[in-house]
């Protein structure tokens, strides 16, 4: 034991040179950031002599300290650790180090300073039928049973850093149903060997579908990483023996070079986007007859829930419109003021002005409705696009900043008619002209970090495939830099395509119009009643993952989610129209 002078003299030396309390000298000090005790691996009641050697400890005759060192427990996920974040000279490879970081389940006892949690996703072909899957029917298929549902599938693709912490819960894999990486996975050659695979949270892609787990996504807003299979959790320890001090600078590298998860709700955001919306004739005849919310409560909660919610609305709103008629043939429309009500229900935050008729009031009254229009979205706190009172305010995007993510919307309408079409002194739709000038918007737009979703009101038709002209002109968006291409016009929806990375799809079909059918060539159209509301979520200012929501219109109005049978066979008719092959 160090006698009071000697402590004083080596305290001062210790200061002198910002040291901190030296483990030489003193007795080990707890940092002020340790929050918890290791419970799952506590210390023992008589921990072995040759690491408690606290009361033999000769006093040094030089007040040195003792280096910190760290032991990083492989294998562990990619991102997790930054090593230019913490002194590479701090880095052991003695795992009774002083500091131990690896899973949970391996911790070593002692005091926990830090934990951080990794969220891993099942993920799929995108043209995959099936939303989900048993964990117990995962379970089989780690150890080799691919059972009736997953025989078509060769391969799960698992990361290496993973793999021990599975095998401790569901025991041993099978080589011949599970694969293990090291490197990150091209979607396209899932696609090509119809393979799956496990992949980190911040690593999916657009390209892929999760596959949720008895229930359970990382891309839903109610997710709790508890309930999650494949959640790993890791520790910061600061083993229970060691005689040594963590200086508050070693103690806060390591926080910084540690991610405490690669699943930050802070960097997250979800996007629904829909098809066309008007709100006129047998629609606004049955808002009329059982209120203004009737269309949307039964999937309110796929649009209300997420961060940002986009509404294609093509009729303006007119203080003086008439009662609804449900027989009407006029294709020239408006809606009542109060029904924007609907529109606050559902959560709308962004509305796309592009549509055919929002300038019908005019040609039909002599009125420009959109200046009220667009009085009351704002009123509302709804901002918008694609349109406005003049050109220069119809071509301008609309640029949000959430978590992040920095999203830009940019729309326009192709086939007019012409007094749709926003002026320097009129109100109405962007022209989409040659395309030029949004692709000029987009280069700028990507110059500055911002990720481009464009919308179009193109030509109509009743078909589910993409003509020529559609992949043509949808393609000039992706190509420039779009991460998301949208046809607002199609009734019926249409296919989809992987062009530059960017995800297109040709048309979603209805959201709140009335087409229970539609009569072309003497043939009866029922998939107007078929439609698609695209979820997409943004991690650190990245595009993915895209979902599609399906609906069946019934009474005219009301959408409703489909039954599972109904969505395959809307699925595999839609990827069939896209060329691909339902999986």
């Amino acid at each position: 034991m160090l006698k009071k002078p000697q402590r004083k003299l080596c305290i001062a030396i210790g200061l002198l040179f910002f040291c901190g309390f030296l483990s030489a000298c003193t007795s080990p000090s707890t940092p002020t950031q340790a929050v918890e005790r290791n419970t799952q691996h506590p210390l023992p009641e008589n921990p072995p002599d040759r690491i408690n050697a606290t009361s033999t400890v000769t006093p040094a005759k030089t007040c040195t300290p003792e280096k910190p060192m760290v032991f990083l427990a492989a294998p562990l996920p990619d991102g997790i650790i930054s090593r230019d974040g913490l002194p590479e000279h701090n880095i052991g490879s003695d795992s009774q180090a002083a500091f131990w970081f690896g899973p949970i389940d391996a911790a070593p006892p002692g005091e926990v300073l830090l934990s951080s949690t990794w969220i891993y996703a099942l993920a799929a072909p995108f043209p995959t039928l099936r939303d989900n899957i048993d964990q117990e029917e995962l379970i089989a298929y780690w150890k080799g049973d691919r059972g009736k549902q997953l025989r078509e599938i060769p391969q799960i693709y698992v990361p290496e850093s993973l793999v021990p912490l599975l095998e401790a819960r569901w025991g041993p894999h099978s080589s011949t149903t599970i694969s293990i990486y090291t490197t990150s996975l091209d979607p396209d050659s899932l696609w090509e060997d119809n393979a799956w695979a496990i992949l980190p949270f911040d690593a999916l892609s657009p390209h892929l579908k999760v596959i949720q787990i008895d229930g359970v996504s990382p891309l839903l807003k109610d997710y709790e990483p508890e309930n999650d299979p494949l959640t790993a959790r890791y520790q910061l320890v600061r083993n229970g023996y060691a005689e040594i001090y963590l200086e508050p600078a070693l103690f806060q590298s390591m926080k910084n070079a540690i991610q405490l998860t690669n699943r930050n709700t802070n960097k997250l955001t979800t996007l629904v986007m829909t098809g066309v919306t008007a709100l006129v004739r047998a629609t606004a005849y049955k808002m009329e007859i059982n209120g203004v919310l009737y269309p949307g409560e039964e999937i309110v909660h796929w649009l209300s829930e997420a961060d940002l919610t986009h509404i294609s609305n093509e009729v303006s709103f007119y203080q003086d419109c008439p009662y609804p008629d449900p027989n009407s043939k006029m294709l020239l429309f408006c809606s009542d003021p109060r029904y924007i009500e609907l529109l606050e229900y559902v959560g709308a935050d962004i509305i796309e002005l592009t549509g055919n008729h929002n300038m019908d009031v005019q040609y039909v009254y002599g009125i420009d409705a959109i200046p009220y229009t667009l009085e009351l979205y704002q009123q509302k706190g709804m901002q918008y696009y694609g349109g406005g009172l003049n050109l220069a305010a119809a071509t301008s995007p609309l640029q949000i900043t959430h978590n992040g993510n920095q999203l830009a919307f940019l729309g326009c309408n192709a086939p007019g008619p012409d007094f749709a079409w926003a002026t320097d002194d009129q109100s109405g739709a962007a022209p989409c002209a040659d395309f030029k000038w949004m692709i000029d918007e987009i280069h700028q737009l990507v110059a500055s970090d911002y990720l481009p979703i464009t919308t179009m009101q193109y030509y109509e038709d009743y078909y589910n495939y993409a003509e020529v002209h559609h992949k043509r002109d949808f393609g000039l968006l992706a190509e420039a830099g779009a991460v998301i291409v949208n046809g607002s016009q199609a009734h019926r929806p249409k296919g989809m395509a992987y062009v530059s990375d960017a995800f297109v799809h040709y048309g979603l079909g209805n959201l709140f119009f009335d087409q229970m059918g539609y009569t072309i060539n003497g043939e009866n159209i029922t998939q107007t009643r078929w439609e698609i509301i695209q979820r997409h979520t943004f991690y650190n200012n990245s595009h993915l993952s895209t979902e599609l929501l399906t609906a069946m219109l019934e009474d005219y109005a009301q959408p409703r989610p489909m039954t599972a049978a109904e969505r395959m066979r809307f699925l595999d008719e839609l990827f069939s129209a896209s060329g691909w092959i339902s999986r």
